[in-house]
């Protein structure tokens, strides 16, 4: 039997934009050829094309060119177009020992387990991870992983892997020349301080709400990993060892926020990223202390770039509530809270799931295309390319007008 077109379009679209929401549990329903389309698309999607294009033309010994020097740039999302060419260099040297890495940890436990297939299942799993896709092998549905929750290798190592991904390209390049100049940047700062409290914060937050619900009926040792393993695949991985629409509902309000603001910039997770958060609660902080400047490790944030956070936040928002009231107008028989939850994961590219998008009709599962490939491009991008063309700058002085907010 054929699988539906809109089907097909919706998984590969998952694996482009390393999502991992699906409508089949994988392994059980591909083929093995099917399976090696969706992780050659994770990995062109977690890399990009403009990166490997532009890799790819600077080994042959030719000029990448301006437009694609500055798509690169905005790729990665580098401060420095001239930047972006060592970036990709390194980026890609990283990855493949790190995905070797991975696979070669994960075929510890997996050959055993499943003979030599399990080195497929090592790799194929090691690039989903690292490039925060969260599609798998291992069947069970949206709590494939659960055979797995007193297996501290396999845990660990995908959330090690989904930590990598999800920290960003400019992160890793400043740790690497952190022992030349011996301190970092002020955006490295951001983003370690941040995903660390949201890290053990998300792991105490589930922990303490479902230890005697959905982790029920497991050991304080396998409790603790699920509660781990969940709050790094909440805000981009999108493994999980149990399924998440057994969660509380104020749980899965929690993990949605956690997708919604997702890794760091430049990286492979999604979301409105964690530093842009940082800034936001920088900005917030020094308006209260009185200061007309956005201050942070002794360092200005340009008002330029506080303003493109906050309208990243409103665009991000403004699509997640847009999408969620459609879907729910449409299928009013799916749960909005779940609805709500699938779409925020859909937008931050995460690939948690209640289970709600198996239930959508096709117009539905158009719209989740939609967000996802929204939540990969980002959100403002998106607005731009919705925007009209070019307009002249506009060099006129206006005066001041008095305005009241709050």
């Amino acid at each position: 039997m054929a699988t539906p077109f809109i089907d097909s379009l919706f998984t590969a679209t998952s694996a482009t934009c390393i999502t991992g929401l699906v409508i089949y549990d994988t392994a059980p329903y591909w083929s093995t050829f099917g399976e090696l389309v969706i992780l050659f698309l994770i990995q062109l999607g977690g890399l990009g094309f403009v990166t490997l294009a532009t890799f790819f033309l600077t080994m042959a010994g030719r000029k990448a060119g301006l437009k694609n020097m500055k798509l690169a740039q905005e790729s990665l999302n580098t401060i420095n177009m001239q930047d972006a060419i060592p970036l990709i260099k390194q980026m890609l040297g990283l990855v493949f020992i790190v995905e070797l890495a991975g696979a070669c940890l994960l075929s510890i436990d997996f050959v055993p387990r499943f003979g030599l297939i399990g080195l497929y299942y090592g790799v194929f799993h090691s690039v989903a991870a690292f490039c925060n896709a969260g599609f798998d092998l291992m069947g069970g549905g949206y709590a494939s992983m659960a055979d797995f929750t007193g297996n501290p290798l396999v845990l660990y190592t995908l959330s090690l892997l989904v930590i990598i991904g999800g920290l960003g390209f400019i992160v890793w390049q400043d740790l690497f020349n952190y022992h030349k100049n011996r301190k970092l940047t002020a955006h490295t700062r951001i983003v370690l301080i941040l995903s660390a409290v949201l890290l053990i914060l998300s792991a105490l937050f589930v922990f303490l709400m479902e230890r005697d619900h959905a982790l029920a009926g497991l050991s304080l040792g396998k409790k603790l990993n699920a509660s781990l393993f969940l709050s790094v695949n909440a805000r981009s991985g999108g493994f999980s060892t149990f399924n998440v629409d057994t969660l509380h509902g104020v749980t899965k309000v929690f993990i949605a926020l956690m997708m919604f603001i997702g890794g760091a910039s430049g990286s492979l997770a999604g979301g409105i990223k964690v530093n842009t958060l940082g800034i936001l609660l920088c900005a917030v902080y020094c308006l209260i202390r009185g200061r007309d400047e956005t201050i942070v490790f002794n360092r200005k944030i340009p008002q330029r770039i506080v303003m493109k956070a906050f309208a990243i936040v409103f665009f991000a928002t403004l699509i997640m509530l847009g999408v969620t009231i459609l879907i729910h107008i449409i299928q009013p028989e799916i749960s909005l809270l779940n609805t709500f939850f699938d779409s925020v994961s859909a937008l931050g590219i995460v690939g948690l799931s209640t289970g709600a998008v198996q239930d959508m009709n096709a117009l539905n599962k158009i719209l989740v295309i939609l967000c996802m490939f929204t939540g990969r491009i980002g959100p403002i991008s998106f607005a731009l390319a919705l925007a009209s063309g070019k307009k002249p700058p506009d060099h006129t002085i206006y005066p001041d007008g008095k305005f009241v907010v709050g």
